[in-house]
């Protein structure tokens, strides 16, 4: 009986508390005894026939007997190292089997998972994948750096200073028509002219890192987040797409990667929900409630089911309401060098046809406080509208010549404010009817500062009834930091400088505007800019081009100086396909003299394009430079 139950005993299953993956190797047996030795006996009878009639053994019974007893112990020993070595190896097969076949109970350090950096700091699951941004969390509130929330969430958010002293800086966001602003480590906002007292700090500095609440750019974005302690950790979601989602059919465990040997992460119970992420051939990859990402058992899995996630709209993006014509726009650019420049107006228009705005260019940038100079007057104004004309005033800031720096006037909020109101100031006393900002030569490093000039001049038009225009390079990554696509949601218009494919300072000669740049452009720009806000602007110049031994130089003219040049110098002209344009070229001395020229021919080609892709209009630099042949294109453009 003993016999037996030892063999019972060991053929059940080890106990692995309250793990039930053991129930993988159900059946699993172990060997038992086939059989017992047989213990050969003598029966007494026998035994006593061969006494000698002394009853009892004879002394060869006697002998023999005491070397049976002689053998039997000296083979104790034996027989019991032979048992303890088949135990020792059975023990030690069993450890083999243990350590091979068991499910590690090891539990993994979610800090040294999550990389935790401290009490401050704060893990960031965004989606389904651990990120490597980190967030802060100070005095109960969830911090995110100003770069990331600018690149991943909104890029509204704009910090500057308010002056050259300022040395703390202000964060703003532009709303249609007003500005919402707060000062790092201030719990007050501003709105307008309204004020708020948050119960935490929206902005905040640490070190030289400028820091957001999630919670204030929660109010101006929509995304979800969830908070987790032990160790600390958000779940960020701004994107819901359809989502595999499984229950958990029995009790187990997430691990830090498929294998039962791997570390355990969290304990799943029964009937838990878990997002799958990757399917392989045994294990899942899958996130729970809770965040943490890892591997089940596939077995483990069941129900599984697609989920759509459900957008959040708490935030309702307001209604950037633009001012624009009813038709296309045909703006004009009136090249004014001064005050006297004005008496021109009638002089400039008489050939045109379908023109409907008329930009002067009235106003220049000064200094680095936003100071300028105007040449606007009311008499011009009042005159273009007698010609059916709106007037567009436009700022620049590379015409006058005391001005060297073309960009640091932006970087304060009280240099841009100053120029602003003295650009309401001169819209209010001469009447016009909008605004055209030419800002060129802008520093990649003020490309913030430049947008945001945009913003607060749009709300200050907005309020006044005023269109804005903006005029731009076209664009490339190189200059993607005038963020054309903020300016669309801004500016009433965005006008694309549609020429300077080579300029003055270009080491080779070529097009001004070839049918492949101004194509780029105006598909570039619709990439992010509404159709019915994009204005293309022509060129009524080219250039003439010198290639030397030592090098490039040209000059540019209006087409009328172009055609006596090239008939004065006896040049060839031809049809170039590749830049739908007219070529010339000749001779002179060491010099060849090279002309890509702009006519009718090539505005019709390039007014084709703007045709074919409904952009709100058409621009031209500038009056003065075209022959009258060319307003009948325009005519046909704008009438189509």
């Amino acid at each position: 009986m003993a016999d037996r139950n030892r063999r019972t005993a060991r053929s059940r299953r080890p106990e692995y508390d309250d793990y039930d993956e053991y129930d993988n190797y159900d059946g699993f047996g172990y060997p038992e005894d086939d059989y017992d030795e047989p213990v050969r006996r003598r029966s007494s009878g026998s035994r006593q026939s061969r006494n000698t009639g002394r009853g009892g053994y004879d002394q060869d019974d006697r002998k023999r007997s005491g070397r049976r007893k002689k053998r039997k112990k000296s083979g104790s020993p034996a027989v019991f190292i032979v048992l303890l070595i088949i135990l020792l190896c059975g023990a030690f097969g069993f450890k083999i089997f243990l350590d091979r076949y068991s499910y590690s109970k090891e539990e993994a350090d979610l800090n040294e998972y999550f990389s935790m950096q401290g009490e401050q700091d704060a893990a960031l699951i965004w989606g389904n994948e651990i990120s490597d941004i980190r967030l802060k969390y100070l005095d109960g509130t969830y911090y995110m750096d100003l770069g990331t929330v600018k690149e991943r969430l909104n890029d509204r958010f704009y910090y500057g200073r308010k002056n050259a002293s300022d040395e703390t800086g202000m964060i703003m966001y532009a709303l249609p028509e007003q500005m919402v602003s707060v000062i790092p480590g201030s719990t007050e906002v501003t709105t307008g002219d309204q004020s708020e007292t948050k119960t935490y700090i929206p902005a905040r500095k640490e070190g030289d890192t400028l820091y957001l609440a999630l919670d204030f750019v929660k109010e101006y974005t929509n995304f979800s987040y969830t908070a987790f302690s032990d160790p600390n950790r958000v779940q960020l979601d701004n994107v819901w797409e359809e989502q595999e989602h499984a229950v958990i059919s029995r009790k187990t465990q997430i691990r830090t990667s498929g294998g039962i040997k791997s570390d355990v992460l969290e304990q799943l119970e029964k009937d838990d929900v878990v997002t799958v992420l990757e399917r392989m051939e045994t294990w899942s990859k899958v996130k729970s409630a809770d965040s943490i990402i890892g591997y089940v058992e596939n077995k483990r899995l069941k129900d599984e089911s697609t989920y759509a996630e459900t957008p959040v709209t708490s935030y309702t993006e307001p209604e950037y309401a633009a001012k624009m014509m009813s038709g296309r726009v045909n703006m004009a650019f009136h090249n004014v060098w001064g005050s006297q420049g004005n008496v021109t107006l009638e002089e400039y228009m008489a050939p045109t046809k379908t023109v409907n705005v008329i930009a002067p260019t009235w106003f220049w940038v000064t200094d680095n406080d936003g100071n300028m100079v105007s040449a606007a007057q009311a008499d011009y104004v009042q005159r273009a509208h007698n010609m059916g004309l709106q007037v567009w005033g436009v700022v620049d800031n590379f015409n006058y010549e005391g001005l060297q720096d073309h960009s640091t006037f932006l970087t304060t909020l009280d240099s841009r404010t100053n120029l602003i109101n003295k650009l309401i100031l001169e819209a209010d006393a001469c009447g016009m009817d909008g605004i055209n900002v030419d800002f060129e030569q802008v520093d990649a490093a003020c490309g913030e500062d430049f947008i945001q000039f945009v913003r607060e001049l749009s709300i200050v038009c907005r309020k006044r009834g005023l269109t804005l225009s903006v005029d731009n390079y076209v664009p490339y990554a190189f200059n993607d930091y005038y963020n054309i696509g903020e300016q669309g949601v801004f500016a009433d218009y965005v006008v694309i400088m549609g020429y300077d494919e080579h300029y003055a300072g270009s080491q080779e000669a070529g097009s001004v505007a070839s049918i492949d740049y101004v194509t780029d452009g105006i598909t570039h720009t619709l990439a992010k800019v509404p159709r019915e806000k994009v204005i293309n602007a022509l060129p009524f110049y080219a250039r003439i081009w010198w290639t030397r031994p030592n090098g490039v130089t040209s000059e540019a003219h209006g087409m009328a100086d172009i055609r006596t040049f090239i008939s004065n110098h006896g040049m060839s002209v031809s049809w170039d396909s590749k830049t739908a344009q007219n070529y010339a070229e000749t001779t002179e001395g060491d010099a060849l003299i090279q002309i890509w020229i702009e006519d009718a021919q090539s505005i019709r080609e390039k007014l084709n394009v703007m045709q074919a892709n409904e952009i709100a209009g058409v621009a031209e630099w500038r009056l003065q430079f075209e022959t009258p042949d060319i307003w009948d294109e325009i005519a046909n453009y704008m009438n189509s």
